[in-house]
């Protein structure tokens, strides 16, 4: 069914894409003809355009995990109070681009800042190629601004780091070491009852993990509290863990490729893929220049000509 629901896409968003030149065609000689307005042909050229540039941006989600769900995970940078501020404002950013798009979003995991905002945050969007466009926001952001919680009213820089990963599915194979995993069982705390108070339902998953190819190896951590069922939560956790691991044999692959994807950069603090500069209402992504002054549509979630910039120049390596 799904191999079905992709080919009707293609098949459709094709017949769409020719009625609509053919229209406009038509529009054309009808304008030379006095049976139409110069507005109308200009209307038909504009949805024959918008047909053609969705198709060719869905064209750069051609990757098999491009079609999975993603986890988006956000952390906050070094500066308190303020970043754990920007930590959560990308967070709703997010959260308002997926309710826009119509797309499932779920908490998984979330630490709330000491003062204000989140220091951190784990959560997937359910949706048709969620990670695919979500992919391109993977790095880390600056904000820019005169911080609310500085006293002096002084300008502030602050970073967040955004990680994106494809939520893997049971048709993905990923083998899972079971003698590596370890579990601990906590209380939830926060709201939600006697039940989140009293019950350790949150789990804490430990995968010790060793690198097929380098042998390196590392501790992956997950922490779950999305239900107050441990059992469910167990279950999204260990899908979280095959998610992780499915995005290591995709890195692997990747390097071991010639090409490698353009524009590409490390996630560490420096090496900012977006900024955020409020006062000077501007919002600027540094891989393709592509810039607005919309900062509140885009801390609304307006993130569409940001991740179609990307995948335009990006998606296609």
């Amino acid at each position: 069914m799904k191999k079905i629901k992709e080919l009707k896409y293609w098949i459709d968003g094709y017949n769409q894409v020719a009625a609509a030149v053919e229209e406009l065609q038509l529009a054309y000689e009808f304008l030379k003809e006095g049976v139409v307005e110069e507005a109308d042909v200009d209307k038909a050229y504009e949805r024959a355009i918008n047909l053609i540039s969705e198709l060719e941006l869905r064209n750069m989600l051609r990757r098999e995990e491009d079609k999975m769900d993603a986890v988006i995970k956000i952390n906050s940078g070094a500066g308190g109070t303020e970043s754990q501020d920007w930590a959560e404002m990308l967070m709703r950013m997010y959260s308002r681009w997926c309710e826009a798009k119509g797309y499932r979003l779920a908490i998984d995991h979330l630490i709330e800042g000491d003062e204000a905002g989140i220091k951190t945050v784990t959560m997937h969007a359910e949706g048709a190629f969620a990670y695919g466009y979500l992919k391109g926001e993977n790095g880390v952001h600056r904000l820019v601004r005169v911080s609310p919680y500085n006293a002096q009213g002084k300008r502030m820089t602050s970073f967040a780091s955004v990680f994106i990963t494809p939520l893997v599915d049971d048709s993905i194979e990923v083998k899972v070491d079971v003698s590596a995993i370890s579990w601990d069982t906590f209380r939830s705390g926060g709201a939600g009852g006697q039940n989140v108070n009293k019950v350790e339902s949150g789990v804490r998953l430990r995968y010790n993990f060793k690198d097929p190819y380098t042998g390196e190896e590392e501790e992956i951590l997950i922490e779950n509290t999305e239900t107050r069922d441990q059992p469910k939560n167990r279950e999204n956790a260990m899908r979280q863990l095959r998610s992780i691991l499915y995005d290591k044999e995709l890195k692997h692959r990747m390097e071991e490729q010639a090409k490698v994807e353009a524009g590409k950069k490390k996630i560490e603090w420096g090496s900012q893929i977006r900024s955020y500069v409020f006062d000077d209402r501007r919002v600027k992504d540094h891989r393709t220049n592509y810039q607005t002054s919309d900062v509140g549509g885009v801390m609304d979630g307006d993130l569409d000509q940001f991740i179609k910039s990307y995948l335009m120049e990006f998606g296609g390596e």
